[in-house]
């Protein structure tokens, strides 16, 4: 996670928050007071200036009043000179007095400088209607000053007119003109709102160090809550955020505190429940892929990978329609919506595979969206394989049965048609129905055998008897009373070989041989028995020379009812149950039974029994 700036922290912007308060309060302020201020100021010299002008109005009203010879005007000018010079000081900086009953002349200034306009008449718009005003109404209350901009000094000027009455009659003897600068009141203004200033810069300053301090004490907690959200998201539940009181903020850490507690055995629950979940998912014999909502494959165990011949990351990167090779026939929304399973066949040369998937939905808890699919994989190569020899079982059985029952009912009802009163046919149908019968019955009693050989409870019952002798014992009973031109040849040990067997079924096995080797042996044949001493085990073969089982056929022989030559097998009179049987009863004897066999040349017959010399020197 990106670390936070100082100017995008709430530390800066509690405090920023706090001067900008402080700011907008002083500005608030700042404009009433030195708006209020400016007022007070300007109605305090107004009403200084108007007081002076008061003053200057009665003296010069004394000083006109005054009985002069009329030919004195230069005393009376000097006299009105000196009143209105007395008056211009401070902020008063001119003063000048006009006769209105001698056409608007200057009769004196208070500006030496401005001498040169006594006795001139004023071309001033005021004074003359200053003059209108004065001399239609009898008031003693100036006209209202104007305020005007000096372009020469860039000052305020405040400029006002006032009328002069006579004493005795109240006329109007003469107006005063007086110009105040007002600099000094804006001056005063600049020096207070540069105090104002700086007072709210020195304001600003320590406003902000309190703002930064007390932001401080609400951003530590939350600063402080922030470190340990981050440390929850790595795991880290051992931390805890210090509590620094007892307020809103106070409780919230306690409440973090709470909340990692039970986040703490929150995930540890739920590591617990993973752990075994992909434990189980890990160790289980079937497959499993899950996918997301897209169908990509977002899991994949072992044994999945193994049946589907592809390493996990490969998997990882596939949709799961790519992956079980269905893209074409089925899409990813299918498999959704009907869930069926289905059934692939995966096979090779080299080895058969089945599999059947089954698809569950995962579906949301809340609001029921559909999240991805979960598809398990079983491995039923050997239960369809089992499934398909259970069919090929019955076909093959109700086929045996029907042949013989059919010849049988056609001879039968032959004979009852009136074919038993023939003396020459009766024979020969009751001979082919008494031969049908006994190979049902032989059918029967191996499909018997194999029944209790596939049954739970089968058991042999072996004894300590010396081979060599049971060995030679069934080969002298098989040659004399074989009916073919064929020769026996052995290649037996002449030493005694004691084996742990049941005779019973041993016998049967080398009755089903030997009979088959006799059956397709030709005419001037031979058959040669052998017998090999291993370390733990006897090899016997029975070899015949007759027409041979071709390549593909050999591993098959010991199938139940497989026959390489149905037609010669049903006419010799075979089940196509005898190897089947013998290959289950050395199996039941821990041993191994096989065939080689080249077309033309005939077929060898080998099995294994256990042999231990040891044993043997004990029994004797």
């Amino acid at each position: 996670m990106n670390k936070i700036g100082f100017f995008r922290s709430i530390h800066f912007k509690f405090a920023l928050i706090f001067v900008l308060l402080i700011v907008l309060a002083m500005q608030i302020i700042g404009v009433y007071f030195v708006r209020e201020l400016e007022k007070s100021l300007v109605d305090n010299f107004n009403s200084s200036i108007n007081r002076q002008i008061s003053l200057l109005t009665f003296s010069l009203s004394e000083e006109l009043a005054k009985k002069r010879p009329a030919e004195d005007g230069d005393t009376k000018t000097q006299d009105l000179s000196r009143v209105v010079s007395s008056y211009a000081k401070g902020d008063i900086q001119e003063v000048q007095v006009i006769d209105p009953n001698d056409d608007m002349k200057v009769i004196a200034t208070s500006n030496s400088a401005s001498d040169n306009i006594i006795n001139k008449k004023t071309t001033d718009v005021r004074l003359k209607n200053a003059a209108i005003n004065y001399g239609s109404q009898n008031s003693d209350f100036s006209a209202k000053p104007e305020v005007l901009f000096d372009p020469n000094t860039q000052n305020r000027v405040r400029v006002s007119t006032a009328p002069i009455r006579d004493k005795n009659n109240g006329s109007l003897a003469g107006i005063v003109y007086v110009e105040a600068s007002m600099e000094s009141v804006f001056a005063q203004m600049r020096n207070i709102n540069g105090i104002l200033a700086a007072g709210t810069g020195i304001a600003l300053i320590f406003t902000a160090g309190v703002g930064i301090l007390l932001a401080r004490t609400i951003t530590r907690p939350l600063s402080d809550m922030r470190k340990q959200a981050l440390e929850l998201a790595k795991g880290n539940f051992g931390r805890k955020v210090r509590i620094y009181g007892n307020d809103e903020i106070g409780q919230l850490a306690l409440n973090f505190n709470h909340l990692t507690e039970e986040l703490e055995e929150a995930h540890a629950q739920t590591d617990g429940e993973r752990k075994k979940l992909a434990s189980v998912i890990a160790n289980m014999t079937d497959g499993v892929i899950a996918t997301n909502r897209k169908g990509e494959i977002i899991l994949v165990n072992d044994p999945a990978a193994s049946l589907l011949n592809v390493s996990r990351e490969t998997a990882l990167s596939m949709k799961i329609t790519t992956l079980l090779d269905i893209e074409e026939e089925v899409q990813f929304d299918d498999l959704i919506e009907s869930q069926e399973p289905l059934l692939l066949d995966f096979s090779s040369d080299e080895k058969p595979l089945i599999l059947r998937v089954n698809f569950s939905v995962i579906v949301k808890e809340h609001g029921g969206f559909i999240e991805g699919l979960i598809a398990i994989i079983y491995d039923v190569t050997e239960q369809e394989k089992i499934d398909e020899e259970r069919r090929e079982f019955v076909a093959n059985v109700s086929h045996e049965l029907r042949t013989p029952l059919t010849t049988m009912r056609s001879y039968l009802d032959a004979l009852a048609e009136g074919a038993w009163e023939d003396k020459e046919i009766a024979p020969q149908f009751l001979n082919v129905t008494q031969t049908e019968t006994e190979r049902m019955i032989r059918l029967v009693n191996d499909l018997l055998n194999l029944s209790k050989m596939d049954s739970r409870d089968y058991r042999i019952k072996p004894d300590w008897i010396n081979f060599t002798v049971f060995f030679n014992k069934i080969i002298d009973r098989f040659e004399m009373t074989k009916s073919q031109n064929v020769t026996f040849k052995r290649d037996i040990p002449a030493e005694d070989l004691y084996v742990d067997i049941d005779t019973d079924k041993i016998t049967q096995v080398l009755d089903n041989i030997i009979s088959n080797a006799l059956k397709y042996s030709p005419e001037g044949g031979k058959l040669t028995f052998k017998v090999k001493v291993f370390r733990e085990e006897i090899l016997i073969s029975i070899q015949d020379e007759g027409v041979g089982i071709p390549k593909d056929s050999v591993k098959k022989i010991f199938d139940r009812f497989y026959r390489v030559d149905k037609a010669r097998t049903r006419k010799l009179g075979g089940t196509g149950l005898g190897l089947a049987i013998a290959k289950e009863m050395i199996e039941a004897h821990s041993g191994e039974i096989w065939a080689e066999s080249k077309e033309r040349r005939g077929t060898t017959i080998f099995f294994t029994l256990p042999y231990n010399p040891d044993q043997e020197d004990d029994w004797e």
